[in-house]
């Protein structure tokens, strides 16, 4: 039977309302000019739109590095295989080189490559990283695995009844559930039910705290509650920050949850209100998704040379030695 064919229907997510609040073009060039950009009748500016959305940036792609190799590893301990932490860390470390190797040489133009990985944004314009800054980028990673394997994380995974366990990482073709009629991603690291009967949602983070988080795990605790039938004062959320080794317990309480719903009703209407048709998610012309005019938003976006910012960019830049 042939497939249904693929709509480009509006949904929210973190990641989204994030561009969306950064810069409005790279927004649109991100979410409606690329589509259909996999497609062999391509056009050639939506066929390049379309690579460079896959592109990450190093720090994202330790990020991802880091819940790749812990989504394995919850994985493993959930069928009740043993994980050795050394090689762990050996296997991530030939990963990452693996990925490397394929963005050098911009192999992600013309070869398929593993999910979600394609390529770097430092490779495809070739901006000037010192080796150290690379390497310092596996130190990232290989920190956040040994802060991980020597935390309590291990004991309580391990602990834990086939019962208790609900999700791990289970991506984007899964993990989403319907706010105000609007699909809505949530993609929780982890969660599970503890010994109290109360259910606890975990996001690992590689980087340091910023504004946005805390909303972030409240989508997960809406998701979770939603699907598997939980009261959300039964839901508890915690951000670990594995690289400073710090936990952050995020409040789930009616005021918590009632904040967040009005950002995403705000967030959605901003949305909305850039579409000609709401129904079919059609956007206005490009002219109603001007440029962001601030340029370290623009150097760290993969749509510099399509949006004409990487002139401004490079100049902007300061040379390393």
């Amino acid at each position: 039977m042939a497939r249904p064919p693929i709509t480009n229907d509006f949904s929210w997510s973190k990641s989204r309302h994030e561009k969306f609040s950064e810069c409005l073009r790279a927004y649109y060039l991100y979410y409606y000019r690329s589509w259909g950009g996999w497609e062999a009748e391509a056009a050639k500016d939506v066929r390049e739109l379309y690579v460079l959305k896959k592109l990450h940036n190093r720090y994202t792609w330790a990020g991802s590095i880091v819940h790749e190799a812990l989504k394995d590893v919850l994985l493993d301990w959930r069928a009740g295989r043993d994980v050795d932490p050394a090689k762990v860390e050996a296997r991530t470390h030939k990963l990452m080189q693996d990925d490397f190797r394929h963005s050098r040489s911009k192999a992600y133009w013309t070869t398929k490559y593993r999910k979600p990985f394609t390529g770097l944004a430092e490779h495809e314009y070739a901006e000037e990283v010192p080796n150290e800054a690379w390497k310092q980028n596996f130190e990232t990673v290989r920190n956040a695995l040994a802060w991980f394997f020597q935390s309590r994380w291990p004991t309580v995974a391990k602990g834990l009844k086939p019962a208790q366990w609900l999700e791990v990482d289970a991506g984007f073709d899964f993990a989403h559930f319907v706010m105000d009629g609007v699909k809505t991603f949530a993609i929780p690291d982890f969660a599970y039910v503890d010994a109290e009967g109360s259910v606890v949602v975990v996001d690992w983070k590689t980087g340091r705290s910023r504004e946005g988080y805390d909303e972030q795990v409240l989508g997960y605790a809406l998701y979770i509650a939603q699907r598997y039938r939980y009261p959300l004062e039964k839901v508890r959320a915690s951000l670990v920050y594995l690289n400073e080794g710090l936990e952050h317990d995020v409040t789930v309480d009616p005021s918590a949850m009632d904040s967040f719903r009005q950002h995403f009703a705000r967030s959605v209407e901003g949305m909305r209100s850039l579409l000609n048709d709401p129904g079919t998610n059609t956007p206005k012309e490009p002219e109603a998704f001007p440029q962001t005019g601030n340029l370290d938003v623009c150097a760290r976006c993969v749509f510099r040379r399509p949006c004409g910012r990487e002139p401004a960019v490079a100049q902007a830049r300061p040379r390393v030695a």
